[in-house]
């Protein structure tokens, strides 16, 4: 099962696409995608509906962030080991845990702001994935029970607030527009090899990340059952996983966005998000 937000931000209207690429209209249904919605018991019930009756919506409108309003935007840093190595860092025993702030959320082709002052922002793609169940101390062999589905990430870093500005990387990870997700959910029931999927990422046509999240250093369900044992995760929490070699901190000489710049990214079965990136005009 595909799900999405269509619509004008603030208006946005949850949909499903269905097998024929439809935008389906799921406002009957549920009123958003948000923690009040985003668990098992709503995905039965759309799943108990007759999509082929629910209402199309215009594709060409704008796609929003495939989650709504999350209590929590976890992020979790050096979880490639090639991605650890290209900046000379051990890699971690345990997983790195970080804040992105909510308020950085945006749609898939929403575009990216530099911040003011900056001259360090990056970019990074990543698997993200949703809970769908609350989750306290739950055992590794059992946390994929509570992951609703997955989506791509980009995980966009201002890297002096980030590893310039104090002892936490908070302050780069959470800017407006610092945080694009989807264009859609995958649930988990659909998607049995998010272990194993391709991922990119290109800046003004040039391929600058090419990865596979069989590489991550703390798979999905390690993480899930980590971050049990650290907070309680409820429905609707949102994680990204880590980045793959090939951010621009770490290229000779150091890239980063300017403004201007087209971003492209991509993971196989979670479809691609486009940014223009703009420069910060106060």
């Amino acid at each position: 099962m595909k799900l999405c937000r269509i619509g004008n931000i603030g208006n946005e209207k949850p949909a499903l696409i269905d097998n024929e690429n439809n935008y389906r209209d799921l406002s009957s249904v549920i009123d958003d995608l948000n923690p009040e919605t985003l668990n098992f018991d709503t995905i039965e019930k759309i799943k108990n509906t007759e999509i082929s009756a629910l209402p199309k919506l215009d594709s060409k409108l704008r796609i929003g962030a495939c989650v709504s309003k999350p209590a929590k935007f976890i992020g979790i840093g050096l979880n490639f080991k090639d991605h650890a190595e290209e900046q000379n860092l051990p890699i971690p025993k345990e997983p790195i845990i970080f804040s992105k702030f909510t308020s950085c959320i945006t749609g898939p082709n929403d575009p990216i702001i530099v911040p003011k002052g900056s001259n360090h922002t990056d970019w990074e793609v990543e698997l993200g994935f949703v809970i769908g169940k609350k989750a306290i101390n739950v055992s590794v062999e059992n946390a994929l029970d509570h992951v609703l589905g997955f989506f791509l990430v980009n995980d966009v870093s201002e890297r002096n607030f980030q590893k310039n500005k104090g002892l936490t990387w908070d302050k780069g990870k959470g800017f407006d527009t610092f945080g694009p997700i989807g264009p859609y959910i995958v649930t988990t029931d659909e998607l049995p090899d998010f272990q194993k999927l391709n991922m990119f990422l290109d800046v003004d046509g040039k391929r600058m990340q090419t990865g596979n999240t069989e590489k991550m250093i703390f798979d999905v369900k390690t993480l899930v059952s980590y971050m049990s044992s650290c907070m309680s995760l409820h429905p609707g929490d949102i994680c990204c996983t880590g980045t793959p070699p090939g951010v621009g901190e770490n290229m000779s000489p150091p890239h980063f966005l300017k403004g201007g710049e087209e971003v492209i990214l991509g993971i196989d079965k979670l479809g691609q998000q486009k940014h223009q990136v703009l420069p910060y005009k106060g």
